[in-house]
């Protein structure tokens, strides 16, 4: 097995295009790391620098010891999953499979032993002899998938492989993938917009924006203490509540409530106070910071109903996610736990540093 590095990579067009800046990341052996980000945020071409389909303009991509920078593709040991399945319509499952091997000069018993492996890790046994018209999306994702296993790379890489499924489909073939992964021991890249699969497939996510990395963690860390306000807006659906508030002395104001600041920082004129609508909830009557308004907008999800409130004596409107068997009335008090408060610089964007506030007298 071989670790994947990239080391200080820049991709640039002309003089003012630069669509990856600085990227550095490291994939050990058994690791799924999955980049995430809007479109346009240099996941895609940082994917295929790797793969050795584009030239960095500067940095080293490393397989194992070896710097791959400037090897070819074919010459790389890494599998690649595209978005567009490529199976040659006029062969088989088992020939789409068995076709990068053949190119390879294995033996037909080799081929046979590796194509029976992994049709049998993907549920193919029985379609060997379809073409893939005969085939639904997702067997044909499984397909594509299976002749990326059966080379057995140094590195798997997967650029948006569930995109063209729908949404139901989508849910099982990720499920299939999770379970598949789970079992090599192969660094694999995994590129997506959708922050779900980012999120149930990782063991690492980089969030990406404007070709930079703005936080590299585990899922739950990048949930649980987003690095930035960029990254507390991408991660999470529906998406977390950002206010920009004034702040007054030790607290910040939102609308008719003074929400007091954590002590370790002293405090700013002004902050972004982030909070995710499942952890808003209704007052209770011990809480003593609490927020007032009024409910104008309600979704029902099945299992929550998602309620947009209008902030008393305030432009603000705040989301709260509540069970779908919780009732409330058009008048409304909330409380924001200070536990899952999220602050962030106004200017930088960072967090502030994580404490756990006191109450305002």
């Amino acid at each position: 097995m071989a670790k994947l590095e990239v080391q200080h990579l820049n991709k640039t067009y002309g003089r003012t295009i630069v669509p990856v800046k600085d990227m550095s990341f490291t994939v050990d052996d058994g690791e799924f790391l999955t980049l995430v980000g809007p479109s346009g945020c240099g996941k895609s071409t940082t994917l295929r620098m790797v793969a050795g389909l584009e030239q960095p303009t500067s940095g080293r991509v490393m397989i194992g010891e070896k710097d791959v920078t400037h090897v070819g593709a074919g010459d790389r040991n890494i599998a690649m999953v595209f978005q567009s399945y490529a199976l040659y319509p006029h062969m088989t499952v088992y020939d789409n499979m068995a076709s990068g091997l053949k190119l390879r000069n294995m033996s037909t018993a080799a081929i046979q032993d590796r194509v029976a492996d992994a049709t049998r890790v993907l549920g193919l046994n029985d379609l060997l002899n379809r073409k893939p018209a005969k085939l639904s999306g997702g067997q044909r994702q499984r397909v594509a998938l299976g002749r990326a296993l059966v080379r057995r790379p140094d590195v798997f890489l997967l650029d948006e492989p569930l995109s063209n499924l729908d949404a139901l489909l989508r849910e099982q073939v990720r499920a299939d993938l999770k379970q598949i992964f789970d079992a090599q021991s192969t660094p694999v890249v995994y590129v997506t917009h959708d922050q779900t699969e980012a999120m149930t497939l990782s063991t690492k996510v980089a969030v990406l924006h404007e070709g930079n990395v703005q936080q590299l963690d585990s899922p739950r860390n990048i949930y649980d203490r987003p690095a930035n306000r960029f990254v507390a807006g991408f991660i999470g659906s529906p998406q977390m509540n950002l206010f920009h508030l004034s702040c007054e002395g030790n607290a910040a104001v939102l609308g008719n409530s003074r929400l007091r600041l954590p002590d370790r920082f002293a405090p700013p004129p002004e902050a972004v106070l982030g909070i995710r609508p499942e952890h808003v909830r209704i007052a209770r009557p011990e809480d003593t910071e609490t927020l007032e308004g009024k409910v104008f907008l309600v979704e029902h999800l099945g299992m929550s109903n998602l309620l947009s409130i209008q902030v008393k004596d305030s432009d603000l409107r705040v989301r709260a996610l509540l069970p779908s068997d919780q009732t409330w009335s058009d008048e409304i008090t909330l409380a924001l736990p200070s536990q899952h408060r999220h602050w962030f610089h106004v200017q930088t964007g960072d967090r502030f540093p994580d404490a756990v506030p006191s109450r305002v007298s």
